[in-house]
Parts: structure tokens; sequence; C-alpha cells
């Protein structure tokens, strides 16, 4: 269906056999006379309602409080990208990781702006068709794609780097805000749609925990957060949980009975190493010893957790020497210092040049050493606020779907924005997460930048509960299974 039929369903306050329909109660009314429907079918009634039309595409507009706050992540993004590449500057051109960078950003800034104008029924239309072409990427990273930081999970597609996982959680989110749109009920979320969503999420999980356990994680919590928001019954969550535990403790199991994984436990402070000594010139002797370590297949990645979570509970004292096992976490520990409460200012930052993956699992350290606690938690802040408005739009959304598929996205980007946080403030273990919008990597960029187009699409076109017109309107548009009120919102 093409953009401009759905918003000619979507806006036009079209007439059913000449009956008006009244899309809160799902009935029709009879008119006084047959002489209305004649006249609506009049040339002059034809204009009018074009120009009706038109009026409304004007008053509807994306959210300008989302708007405002992806601006001021893009410029954050800007600023601490170049402040924390240090260690990518090659010869003499140091704006070539920034310039990199910046195509990248403005890739996804017309992402959004696509998006932000396609109305958001598109997305159920494609969500299993994206679900299972995101699946397939995931498995061909696992069985063919490149190792990065010790996991095998990215794809080279004509020189650009692809990671499939990234793809994959959004795809996730699009599937179960329609599995939940078709199976919203007064009472929560039907077996069916519990059943289904529950499904999808533990295949995904097992394909994703090669990739890496932090993205599973996320994943799982992202579709607990869902059902929690769909109003899911506490028995079926129970059940949920207790899926999900299983599936947690035979992928353990597997794992023991594995082939030991001593040989791959060296592989994440040699990749350390790596980045710590590209700039002095020794990366070809330890990126060959990573490809020893890596051949021969993907990575067994149980015995690399069993270490990060052991490092985690044993901490870092001020007497510990630095090593390539604690480099990270010692120097992202080293620029928080430095920060104080108004930090060194943009660009002043003294740990980039030494901390590794400054410029994006470590870019939150480089912003509170530039701009301090202050700018720490302001970007912390506008995260929050991002989900804040994206749950007062849920509310105001008359169907389910539109509101799941809100919800869904904006928690996504923000559960990611936290967990890089908990990583680089040492409160979560050592693990690879960019900083939404902010940290260097095309694939985070761009899909981030797709999931805050949709967020945009939806508070666009999305009719609000009360506007019987609006609703009447939507329903027009959407198919007969995506009925579903949204059940939280204050029905009027």
């Amino acid at each position: 269906m093409k953009e401009n039929d759905i918003l000619e369903r979507i806006e036009i306050r079209e007439t059913v056999d000449g009956r008006p329909v009244d899309g809160d109660a799902g009935s029709r009314r009879n008119t006084s006379s047959s002489s209305a429907a004649t006249t609506a079918s009049s040339p002059a009634a034809s204009g009018t309602r074009k120009m009706s039309t038109k009026s409304m595409r004007r008053a509807s507009r994306p959210d300008p409080y989302i708007w405002g706050i992806y601006i001021m992540l893009l410029l954050i993004s800007v600023v601490e990208l170049f402040s924390a590449s240090s260690t990518e500057v090659h010869g003499d051109n140091v704006y070539m990781p920034l310039i990199r960078h910046v195509i990248f950003l403005g890739i996804g800034l017309g992402i959004v702006l696509w998006l932000q104008r396609t109305p958001y029924m598109v997305i159920n239309r494609f969500a299993w068709v994206f679900a299972l072409f995101s699946l397939g990427l995931v498995l061909l990273s696992t069985l063919f794609g490149e190792s990065i930081n010790g996991a095998q999970r990215a794809i080279r597609v004509a020189g650009v780097t692809i990671q499939p996982a990234e793809i994959a959680k959004l795809a996730v989110v699009c599937l179960l805000a329609s599995i939940y749109g078709k199976t919203q009920t007064p009472g929560g979320v039907s077996n069916k749609g519990v059943v289904t969503s529950a499904v999808v999420v533990l295949v995904f999980a097992a394909c994703l925990v090669t990739n890496g356990l932090t993205n599973t994680l996320l994943l799982m919590v992202v579709s607990i957060c869902m059902m929690l928001i769909g109003g899911i019954q506490w028995k079926k969550f129970g059940m949920v949980m207790l899926a999900y535990g299983l599936a947690v403790v035979l992928l353990m199991g597997f794992k023991e009975i594995a082939p030991s994984t001593a040989d791959f436990d060296n592989v994440e402070p040699m990749q350390t190493a790596m980045v710590a000594s590209a700039a002095n010139g020794a990366i070809s002797q330890v990126q060959t010893g990573i490809e020893a370590e890596t051949s021969g297949g993907n990575l067994k990645r149980s015995g690399t957790w069993k270490e990060r979570i052991n490092r985690f509970i044993a901490g870092v004292n001020p007497d510990d020497p630095i090593t390539d096992e604690n480099r990270q976490v010692v120097f992202a520990k080293f620029a928080q210092a430095n920060g104080g409460m108004v930090g060194q200012g943009p660009g002043n930052s003294r740990e980039s040049a030494r901390l590794p993956l400054a410029f994006s699992d470590y870019i939150y350290s480089i912003i509170v050493e530039d701009t301090g606690f202050i700018g720490g938690a302001l970007v912390l802040l506008l995260y929050l606020l991002l989900v804040a408005r994206a749950g007062r739009i849920a509310y105001m959304c008359s169907r389910a779907f539109p509101a799941f598929l809100i919800m869904g996205c904006a928690v996504m980007i923000v559960f990611q924005a936290l967990v890089h946080m908990a990583i680089v403030t040492g409160v979560f273990p050592v693990s690879g997460q960019p900083l939404p919008f902010i940290s260097k990597g095309g694939t985070s960029v761009i899909v981030m930048s797709a999931a805050l187009g949709i967020m945009l699409s939806v508070s666009r076109f999305a009719a609000h509960s009360g506007n019987k017109k609006e609703i009447s309107a939507e329903m027009n548009a959407l198919p007969d299974d995506m009925q579903a009120a949204n059940y939280s919102a204050d029905q009027q």
C-alpha cells in the first residue's frame, strides 16, 4: 500500500455506505436522509474533502520534543566523538574519524526524515519479513561472519561492516508490537500472544547468544518490558519468566558439555592490547595472535563471560598494576575522576589517547571527563526524557499497536544507553555496548535512527483517544486484526 493511499485513508473522514463510522464503538449510525450521501459524493463535496485533507496534513506534525532530544544527542555525538578519537587518527588528517561518523549520522538523519513521513501501519505489514530477514543475517554472521572483540558477530558487505545483532533487536521490537497489537485484550494479553512472543524471543536469543551475551539479555529485558506495558497477567508473566529461566539453564548446560574454552579466554585481553597498541604501530603482532586464537570457527563464549564476571566481582584496587585485563576499567575510572563536577572542556580529554575503544564502548567516560558530572547527568536525563515522552504518546494512543511500537523502540534505545553507562561506571561487568546516537558505529547509528523515526511516525499518525473522528479514520486504515484498543488509554 502506497503512502498516499494510507494518508488518504487516515486523514479523510470517509463514510461507509452513506453512514459515518463511529470508530470508538466500531458501529455505524444512520443518517437522517440519503441526500447527505449524495451531496458527499458530489464534486463540490469532494473538493471540500481534499481541502480538509491538506489542512490536516499541515496540522499533523511529528513530536517536537522527540526531535529536540534527537538533535541534542547528535550535537553531543559530533563533539564527543571528535574528542574521543585520538587513537583513530592516522597521518595528518585528524578529521577523518569525525567525517566518517558524520556521514553515518547524515544517513541516519535521512532515515529519520523518511520514516517520520511513513505511516506506522506499514511496520505491521512487514514485521514478520523484517524479523526473518534479520534472523537470517544473525545466522549468517554466526556461521561465516568476521570476529569483532572476540565474537563472530559481523558481516562485511562491499567493504562495509554490518552487525546483525543491532538489526535483530529492532526487528524483534517491531514483531512483538505487531503480535501484542493483535492479541491485546481488556484483561491483558491473550494466551496466543504470550506464547507466540515468548517463542520469538527465545529463538532470537538462542541465535544471538554466540554474538554476545549482553545483546541477548537486552533483547529479553525489552520483551519483558513490552509484556508489562501490555498488562500481561501475572500468572502468564510468571510462566514466561520460567521459560526464559529454563532456556538459560539449558544453554549454560550445553556450554559446559561443549569442548573446553580455555584457549579462547585470552581473546579479550589480546583484543584490548591490540587497540591500546595501535597508536604505537604494534597492531600487526597482536592481530596475528588473535587470528591464531579465533581460527577454526565461532568462539565459545562461556569462558569469556566467566572471566568478565570474575574480574567484575574482584574489582580494581588502587594498588593494582595496569594490565591488559583491567586496562579499560582503570582508564575509564581515570577519565571520570579527571572530569570532576564541570569537566575539562570539550576536546581536552586526557584519557582518550590511552583508553581502548574510547570512541565507542567507553565514550560516556570521555563525556564525563569533558563535561563533568553535570554533563554526564544531562546526557542521562536526555535518554530518560525520551522514554518519558514516548510513554506520554503511548498513553494517548487509541489503538494498542502504535502504543506498543513507540514504547518498544523507546525502551530499546534507553535500555541500551543505560547498559552502556552502567558498564562504563563499573555497575555492570565489561561488555561492548555503544551509546545510542553518540558512539561510533555505522550499524548502531542507522538502527537507532530507524527506531527514532518509527517513534516520530507514531507521534504523527496515531489517533488520540477521545477523538472519535481520528479513531474512525485510523480504524479504516488498520487491518481487521489490528483493531485492538489501547486499554491503558483514557477511553472516552
